[in-house]
């Protein structure tokens, strides 16, 4: 059965099996991998799972304060979510309050649908009346796991990462 839990480097191994089914270099949304992060060792995969989990406190330069959350099932990483606490203009245009993707191999099984649905409560303890979240306009298994979760399409527009369908779920 899975869960959602904060970010561990004790999943360090399982974690780059995942990375390494998406491909070296590809952005995993919901992950918060930045391009100068350096994973593959111990100490450094330690590293960014403190600043992953420092983030929901204190937002780094240019970011908004965000809660990352790993679908686990056992000791295997399934994916991630993220849950930025507020929105700035960036986001506001392209990103949106929530973003979660699942790893190649664990795909159609429902996981995101289900982390999204175990999200919102807390994106609602956080004081979110709604929240937006967005995919690429062609990835149709995405727009129904927002639709599942009763997003309601705002609009398709063109942003900085190209078009995108921006959905609203009342919280």
């Amino acid at each position: 059965m899975p869960r959602l839990t904060s970010p561990t480097a004790l999943l360090h191994a399982s974690w780059i099996e995942s990375r390494d089914e998406w491909g070296r270099g590809v952005h995993q949304d919901g992950a918060g991998v930045r391009e100068a992060d350096e994973v593959d060792s111990p100490e450094g995969f330690a590293e960014w799972v403190d600043r992953l989990n420092a983030a929901e406190k204190e937002a780094a330069d240019g970011w908004v304060p965000c809660s990352f959350r790993w679908i686990v099932e056992g000791d295997r990483y399934l994916g991630a979510i993220a849950l930025r606490h507020e929105l700035n203009d960036f986001l506001l245009r392209a990103g949106g309050h929530i973003g979660y993707g699942v790893r190649p191999s664990e795909r159609h099984r429902g996981l995101a649908s289900w982390a999204l649905a175990e999200i919102l409560p807390e994106a609602r303890a956080r004081g979110l009346s709604r929240a937006l979240v967005t995919c690429n306009v062609d990835n149709l298994w995405s727009a129904r796991v927002i639709e599942r979760n009763g997003g309601v399409l705002e609009d398709i527009r063109d942003t900085e990462l190209g078009p995108l369908r921006r959905y609203w779920i009342a919280l």
